[in-house]
């Protein structure tokens, strides 16, 4: 957890991930507010991207002043952790959109995919529409296809690069959102490169 007070300021630094950049939502995107305001939650959610509006105006971070924005979000800090922005910022933690580090946190820009597990929690018509959005690809537009392929090839190799197993990559793709069909395809290219 996050010791937040009142008087305390944090650094807020981008959490550089090319994997999930690779394949990731703009943190104020579409893909966010649909899939993950009901994970995240809608203050967390506010919080997240205000902190990535900061990093847009210093891409290298930048010093957060704790009460001010909390006041200009129309929210509570007290002492500890149990302010609603204090509890905001620990969900942040709590799902990966964000981490400490020692001079404060670190703020993902792009959310990668929701994962599996999270999606099940969703109301049965967001995971109906989650289902059409990572579908969802002109089968007449074989360029936007090639590069889908490219980015899961991509992403496939350096999990092998890294000492990732050959049976885990089509999983781990699943899992970050690439679509079925090219998760198969990519695993199967690398098989046949390693």
């Amino acid at each position: 957890m996050l010791p937040i007070s009142l008087e305390q300021s944090l650094i807020v630094l981008p959490w550089h991930d090319p994997v999930v950049e690779a394949v990731g939502y703009d943190a104020r995107s579409p893909y966010v507010e649909l899939f993950w305001l009901g994970i995240l939650g809608p203050t967390a959610t506010w919080v997240l991207r205000r902190l990535v509006n900061g990093l847009d105006a210093y891409p290298d971070g930048y010093e957060l002043d704790l009460g001010e924005t909390a006041n200009a979000m129309g929210l509570s800090l007290t002492a500890g952790t149990h302010s609603p922005f204090g509890r905001a910022m620990n969900r942040c933690v709590m799902f990966g959109t964000m981490h400490q580090v020692p001079a404060g946190v670190a703020v993902r820009r792009q959310l990668p995919p929701v994962p599996l597990r999270h999606l099940s929690r969703l109301p049965p018509h967001l995971q109906v529409a989650h289902i059409e959005w990572v579908e969802r690809s002109p089968h007449s537009d074989a360029a936007e296809s090639d590069h889908r392929l490219d980015r899961a090839l991509a992403l496939a190799e350096t999990m092998i690069r890294t000492g990732d197993e050959q049976h885990q990559v089509e999983r781990q793709l699943l899992s970050l959102g690439v679509a079925p069909r090219i998760a198969v395809e990519a695993a199967r290219r690398c098989a046949t490169t390693s």
